[in-house]
């Protein structure tokens, strides 16, 4: 543990900082079984429905810095093209 006390501060928001990015990091991942969900089912319309869910977080988590934007937006075109692929 710290011994100077700005540097206890830094080590306790630290740990709320993980805490809540950790939250936020699980948000994106669910969103995306979700999509991976519907298309293993073989469901063109859940998984269209899912991913337009998805987007939107994957989109807001990178404004906050959890995701890098090439890793988002890899993430969602990968996604869009396995339900494409699905569609067709």
């Amino acid at each position: 543990m710290a011994n100077i006390k700005s540097a206890q501060k830094r080590a306790r928001q630290a740990v709320k900082r993980r805490d809540h990015n950790k939250a936020l990091r699980s948000r994106v991942r669910t969103h995306i079984k979700k999509v991976l969900a519907a298309i293993r089912a073989g469901d063109p319309e859940a998984a269209q429905a899912h991913f337009k869910e998805a987007v939107p977080v994957i989109d807001s988590m990178v404004n906050k810095g959890i995701l890098h934007a090439n890793n988002a937006a890899r993430h969602k075109s990968r996604l869009n093209q396995k339900i494409r692929g699905l569609q067709s």
